[in-house]
């Protein structure tokens, strides 16, 4: 399906098709002209005597070399050669992708003084489905980037590699294979294309997708747990979370009423249930899960606009009326905005699955849960969900570690030159361990919620909440008596990071979208 790009205009969903690798993308006719007249500026200031950074200049802390006309080509491409030294995994495609997109919309508005060529060669390469080999690790996300996009860009260039077909190949290579021509760089264009916050936006975007039917399996695995407890469902009435008037807050106690409604479970207790008020981790999920919800969807408005930005430096500015040709430096390459939003993120994901957690915890606990102990029917010969409680014990610990934030660490580079930089690219690529650590303890959850509510039959949940159990148990039976148990959360982790408990919250009264903004 093909996508006409038009520069800063990108949707979030637009974005997500682009993670799935489900778009083909045109660049608008209508943005050519100002990508001219800002490549024009650069030509001239390239011709002219005076010194402009990143034109005729070296970079950072050499920005007071003077560069010769003869050797301003040379000096992008050895800008590129340099900076590519990033080492680690490799990213993922649909990161790369984002990356290829991204960097193509930022300088497609105009701003970065480089050639029609150049946005039409990253786009050649995302649409071919070729995915530059970019290492994972090397940037401190100031300064733009530096050392994944310089790989992105080598690729461009014809040196570096590509994944082809999930096989890396020289990149010279594969682009000949899609019958691309290597671009050759001329002033600033190899500063512009590594210049920006594209690999940290990516990153975070991956991050913010991904964990979506994580968050969508959260609501509906604590309503299962709720009722496999023999919880209340008042603590979730419209009117407590109105009082309060949190956006999230509201959407979730509504998610969970929906959820919750005509259950046999609750009618069965409504009366004779000495128990005046149940745990934190049942009845606060609107609180908690609710001001997560808050905080994600923040996080996608700011990436929203990161997207969308124009990030690099110097920043271009074409003539208009009275108004002169201006190259002006700044610091929009400081990606900051996207440091927060994923140190946000990850606190969003760590709660969520630390209140998971103790959802568990609270179901083995015969004490408190009133079902069997660990789950099962005879104890002390069979130890039930003991230690698959011990996993999520251990992943929602290790999620804490991974939740300290990455943007209050700061390391001066380039001699002191840069000497305060965000730490983004790492704190929003060490999110996805931890949405991995939180669909397994939710997947352990949806197991043990599954095993309380047939503790309970003939009683039957309601009817969204006996869909959910029906369809773990199309994967994973109930366990009866021990068995080996990790292939088991595997399964019900598999469902969670696929989406399959989305269809669960569509059956419900129409909710608003998870990242929607809301008044």
């Amino acid at each position: 399906m093909k996508l006409l790009l038009q520069p800063g205009q990108l949707t979030l969903e637009q974005l997500r098709s682009i993670h799935a690798g489900q778009r083909q993308l045109e660049l608008d006719d209508a943005a050519r002209p100002r990508i001219r007249a800002s490549a024009a500026v650069v030509q001239r200031a390239a011709a002219g005597d005076a010194p402009v950074y990143g034109v005729n200049t070296g970079f950072g802390k050499l920005a007071n070399q003077r560069i010769s006309a003869a050797d301003l080509a040379t000096l992008q491409l050895n800008l590129i050669r340099s900076h590519s030294v990033g080492v680690g995994e490799p990213l993922a495609p649909e990161v790369v992708r984002l990356m290829l997109a991204t960097k193509a919309a930022s300088l497609a508005r105009g701003h970065s003084g480089v050639r029609e060529e150049v946005i039409d060669t990253l786009l050649a390469v995302h649409n071919a489905g070729l995915v530059p080999y970019v290492p994972s690790q090397g940037s401190v996300g100031a300064s733009g980037d530096l050392a994944p996009l310089a790989h992105m860009t080598l690729a461009l260039l014809g040196e570096g590699e590509m994944w082809v077909v999930d096989r890396r190949r020289p990149a010279l290579a594969a682009l000949q294979s899609a019958g691309i021509a290597p671009l050759a760089l001329q002033a600033k264009e190899g500063l512009a294309l590594i210049n920006g916050t594209q690999t940290s936006t990516a990153l975070a975007l991956h991050a913010l997708f991904a964990f979506e039917p994580v968050l969508q399996a959260a609501l509906v695995v604590g309503a299962l747990t709720v009722d496999a407890a023999r919880g209340s469902d008042g603590p979730f009435e419209a009117r407590i979370h109105a009082l309060r008037g949190q956006p999230g807050q509201i959407d979730v106690a509504a998610a969970y009423r929906a959820l919750l409604a005509d259950s046999e479970i609750r009618r069965s207790h409504l009366s004779g249930d000495d128990r005046v008020q149940d745990p934190y981790s049942l009845r606060c999920q609107p609180q908690v899960v609710g001001a997560c919800l808050d905080q994600l969807r923040h996080v996608a408005q700011v990436l929203h606009r990161e997207a969308n930005a124009v990030t690099d430096n110097p920043l271009v500015f074409a003539g208009d009326g009275d108004a002169p040709d201006a190259m002006v430096s700044g610091g929009n390459f400081h990606a900051e905005p996207v440091a927060l939003a994923a140190d946000g993120m990850a606190l969003a994901i760590a709660e969520i699955g630390a209140i998971a957690e103790r959802r568990i915890a609270m179901l083995i606990d015969t004490g408190v849960s009133r079902l069997p102990p660990f789950l099962t029917a005879d104890a002390g010969l069979h130890s039930g969900f003991m230690i698959a409680h011990v996993t999520a014990a251990a992943l929602a610990s290790e999620n804490k570690s991974l939740a300290h934030p990455a943007s209050v660490d700061s390391l001066p580079t380039s001699a002191n030159q840069e000497d305060h930089v965000s730490m983004a690219t790492f704190g929003a690529r060490r999110l996805q361990p931890m949405i991995r650590n939180t669909a397994h303890i939710l997947g352990i959850e949806w197991l043990a919620a599954a095993q309380g509510i047939e503790f309970l039959r003939p009683l039957k949940s309601s009817p969204a909440l006996e869909a959910a159990h029906a369809l773990l148990r199309s994967s994973v039976p109930a366990m009866p008596q021990d068995r080996y148990l990790a292939p088991d959360i595997d399964s019900a982790t598999a469902l969670i990071n696929e989406g399959a408990l989305a269809h669960i919250l569509q059956m419900l009264p129409e909710l608003p979208a998870l990242y929607a903004q809301r008044p």
